[in-house]
């Protein structure tokens, strides 16, 4: 049986189900082909934290990007909780960035003075005033930057929301449904490609969107070797832990030199989390683990007495360089990159999806910057 779509999106994490949501606002119709469940890569196994300017340390191209999709988070949250009937447990209760050390408070210091020098909102503490904000914290943090315009969200339920308000406006989203392989409309495989034949299902379209986090560039590969067809994406574990058994000892998110804290509504402290290169192993480590209680003891000693409801790990997609890469591939117009967005996916994806929309929709991928163009992987040389 033979499907036919506007448009197929290959990965339904948040960036592809915004993607299809954006999408099908406009009217378009959509396929989302994901090869195991939906939402339940990378995206379900991040923090939610919507932190542009506690994760850059320079006001480049992802630092303004950042800073965009964060002030666009509040009207789309309204917008999704509208429709989908639920909240997704966005709160903006700031982030309390800490240090430790001389070395880490300048390291704070250098940021938040170019921050304060754009008119950003951070206040830099001492020690005595960072345990006024989160009583809790160790004696050994010596100096913070609070940023209250930072926030954070459920990633589960809101990618959830995405996922079903794209539905409700006519998206098929098919789970379990690996991509075998690219439709030509040439038979000597240097054609336009046409669609998709996964889960022995063929799936005909007029654009395919490749948003498979860290298994975009496998998927890319099989386009064939042309130059700029390319996509370096690879993963990189990312371990985390839950921890509870207690009142939650804080109210704002905690990022020390060595990890975060996240308080969720639930009640629970995420904690995390480690950064290995250690290919598509996701699984979690007892090493891991105990760095990130170690870490977590470290801001907030009265974790010590937490217990560990649950561990997990995910596959972030990174890159060369270590900016997403989003537009139209050289060698294949008509196949758009939404991936790479490394530690920033729940951030950057909804604003990715409005810039993919409209470069899909419009022709027009002017909002996109430069930095993110997939031509910079063009020649075959990593940037």
């Amino acid at each position: 049986m033979t499907r036919g779509s506007d448009t197929v999106v290959i990965g339904a994490g948040i960036v592809g189900c915004a993607v299809a949501y954006e999408l099908a606002r406009a009217g378009a119709r959509v396929t989302v082909l994901e090869y195991g469940k939906a939402g339940m890569q990378a995206t379900n196994a991040a923090a939610g934290m919507l932190a542009p300017l506690t994760e850059t340390h320079a006001p480049d191209a992802m630092f303004r990007a950042g800073l965009q999709a964060l002030r666009e988070y509040p009207s789309l949250v309204a917008r999704l909780e509208a429709e989908a009937r639920f909240s997704v447990e966005y709160r903006q209760t700031g982030i309390l960035n800490v240090a430790f050390d001389g070395e880490d408070a300048a390291r704070l210091q250098r940021r938040f003075a170019w921050q304060r020098e754009m008119g950003l909102d951070v206040e830099w503490l001492d020690g005595a005033l960072c345990r006024e904000v989160e009583p809790r914290l160790s004696e050994r943090v010596i100096a913070g930057v609070l940023s209250p315009s930072e926030a954070c969200v459920s990633n589960q339920l809101l990618t959830l929301a995405l996922q079903r308000s794209a539905e409700a406006r006519g998206a098929l989203v098919r789970e379990r449904a690996p991509v075998e392989r690219f439709l030509r409309r040439s038979m000597r495989g240097g054609g336009r490609i046409s669609g998709v034949i996964a889960a022995g299902e063929t799936f005909a379209c007029d654009t395919i969107v490749l948003a498979a986090g860290a298994r975009s560039g496998q998927i890319a590969a099989r386009l064939g070797g042309r130059v700029g067809a390319r996509l370096p994406v690879r993963p990189t574990r990312g371990q985390m832990i839950a921890l509870g058994g207690m009142l939650a000892p804080i109210r704002h998110v905690v990022w020390g030199p060595d990890g975060y804290l996240v308080p969720r509504a639930n009640g629970l402290i995420f904690a995390g989390a480690t950064v290995e290169d250690v290919g598509f192993r996701r699984r979690t480590t007892k090493d891991g683990v105990r760095r990130l209680r170690a870490m977590s003891r470290a801001l907030v000693p009265q974790l010590a007495a937490a217990t560990v409801h649950f561990e997990w790990a995910g596959l972030r997609p990174g890159t060369p360089d270590g900016l997403p890469i989003i537009g139209p591939l050289p060698a294949h117009p008509e196949v758009i990159a939404a991936t790479g967005h490394y530690r920033n996916g729940i951030l950057l994806g909804p604003l990715t999806a409005t810039w993919s929309a409209r470069g899909i929709l419009e022709n027009d991928w002017s909002a996109v910057p430069e930095e993110f163009s997939p031509a910079r992987f063009a020649s075959g040389r990593e940037p």
